[in-house]
């Protein structure tokens, strides 16, 4: 059963990475080790979480534990919006590799297809609450993109949250010297993406899926939490596995790369075992079923920006 996939023509991405989107720094090292010791080899990062330094604690502890080698290693992090100018691309990566304690990494993502105004700020907004864009172009910051490659910084790069016109712009952009490897975007069964990973796939561009588990920690009433949907609870009953594992292997079945967050020991353990039994054609079409494109992650501040990638069918 593969346990990983291509990317590109040189390496290969475990289907199974570990997600730190919301591990808060206190507990992201613990975690990162722990899953190390369980058999991860795929971390996706990004500066926007502001966690990386204590990342690079868990890895190098475990490197010098002798557990791993670096190249045992997939390391994914990623560009956030604030960085798009051409030139302070390279200065937003070598941050990163510096938290991370890495020479290169393995991916590097455009984490949003929109720029936003460059300063300190994370998330820059007007009197009103709404995103101040940077009048930056996606092709300009692809450039920058390409020339980490040939500086050795980043072995692959790639995006994220990019709807099908934008992947069209970059993909037939004059003098394209890399074209993307990756697209890093939510799914889930409430938000199969049924289309968008057909048409990446058919680039030759793997897909990966972030908050595949919907989001447990989102605790409003109208959130009804992808774990106790009855079908999903029924197939994993058949299975003597756990909602999550059948959330998990849909994806993984897809031939998607899938990144779950957790902080808990057990639930890092417990997300890697989906390797060992296999949906049927029927429970996988019962799973894209339930799509009604419900999206946790929405990006609502950005909805006036021109770049905003979700006004699109896909």
């Amino acid at each position: 059963m593969a346990t990983s996939v291509r990317l590109g023509t040189a390496a290969k991405v475990p289907l199974l990475g570990l997600g730190t989107w919301k591990s808060p720094p206190g507990k992201v090292e613990a975690a990162v080790m722990a899953a190390i010791d369980t058999g991860y080899r795929h971390f996706d990062c990004a500066y926007v979480y502001q966690n990386e330094k204590e990342i690079g604690e868990g890895i190098q502890k475990k490197i010098k534990e002798g557990i791993v080698k670096r190249d045992d290693l997939f390391i994914v992090s990623k560009l956030w919006c604030t960085f798009h100018h051409k030139p302070l691309v390279k200065g937003a990566c070598q941050k990163t590799l510096a938290d991370l304690k890495l020479d290169y990494l393995d991916l590097y993502l455009i984490h949003w297809p929109l720029g936003l105004k460059a300063g300190e700020e994370l998330l820059p907004t007007d009197d009103k609450g709404m995103s101040i864009p940077s009048n930056t172009d996606i092709l300009q910051t692809w450039e920058a993109m390409e020339e980490l490659v040939d500086a050795g910084l980043v072995k692959a790069i790639g995006i994220s949250n990019f709807n099908r016109e934008q992947i069209e712009r970059i993909l037939n952009k004059p003098g394209l010297k890399y074209k993307p490897a990756n697209n890093q975007i939510e799914s889930h069964p409430y938000l199969s993406q049924e289309k968008l990973i057909n048409y990446c796939q058919s680039k030759g561009i793997t897909v990966t899926a972030y908050c595949p588990l919907g989001r447990p920690d989102r605790d409003k009433p109208e959130n009804r939490s992808l774990l106790d949907d009855p079908k999903i609870k029924e197939i994993a009953a058949k299975h003597n596995k756990t909602p999550a594992q059948v959330l998990l292997r849909f994806q993984i079945q897809r031939n998607v790369i899938v990144i779950p967050k957790s902080v808990t020991p057990q639930r890092i353990v417990e997300n890697f075992k989906v390797f060992d039994f296999e949906l049927t054609k029927e429970e996988m079409a019962t799973l894209l079923s339930l799509n009604r494109n419900w999206r946790i992650c929405e990006m609502n501040m950005c909805k006036n920006h021109k770049e905003y990638p979700f006004n699109a069918e896909y």
